[in-house]
């Protein structure tokens, strides 16, 4: 199956045993998907300690129902090298809802995937919503069900996924 996704021609990921294609981004989900790696990228520079990761790279897992994710924007405290995906969880995700990602269904989905990222390892998650006036969720493993929430004005940040690193909800909408 992990052969299969490497033969995908878009962003993809592997789900109860079946290539799950996701649709393109759209300019806003681009954006802000874009801004957010950009931030982390530069913490990496200045302090290091992982590793930024932009959108459409691959993470293998082995989960009951799930064998890999593909986050819009991820920290990885984990060394990788060569063209290969890789092989675990990021410490840190985000996951920026698209249009289709509203309504009851939507939201059971979205928290489904967020369970799933911390079986697997993940230490906080990002709920991106750029629609709505609670822009960024900040979920941890720790208290998988109690968010911090950050809105325009506010300084997001992922710890302790990503120790230091703040980002200005403002960016994602620049």
């Amino acid at each position: 199956m992990i052969e299969a996704l490497y033969r995908e021609k878009g962003k993809a990921e592997i789900v109860d045993g079946q290539i799950v294609r996701m649709s393109p981004a759209g300019w806003r989900h681009g954006r802000a998907s874009m801004a957010i790696a950009i931030s982390l990228r530069e913490h990496e520079r200045k302090y290091g300690g992982g590793h930024a990761v932009g959108d459409n790279v691959g993470f293998l897992v082995d989960l009951p129902h799930r064998q890999s994710f593909s986050p819009d924007a991820a920290w990885l405290t984990s060394e990788v090298h060569g063209l290969d995906f890789v092989e675990c969880a990021p410490a840190f995700a985000v996951e920026i809802r698209s249009k289709r990602n509203y309504g009851p269904q939507a939201e059971k989905e979205i928290a489904a995937k967020r369970a799933e990222y911390f079986a697997a390892g993940t230490v906080v998650v990002w709920d991106v919503d750029l629609d709505g006036p609670d822009v960024i969720k900040a979920y941890r493993s720790t208290a998988p069900e109690a968010p911090t929430t950050y809105r325009r004005g506010d300084l997001a940040e992922a710890e302790p996924a990503v120790p230091g690193w703040r980002f200005p909800v403002e960016e994602l909408f620049e």
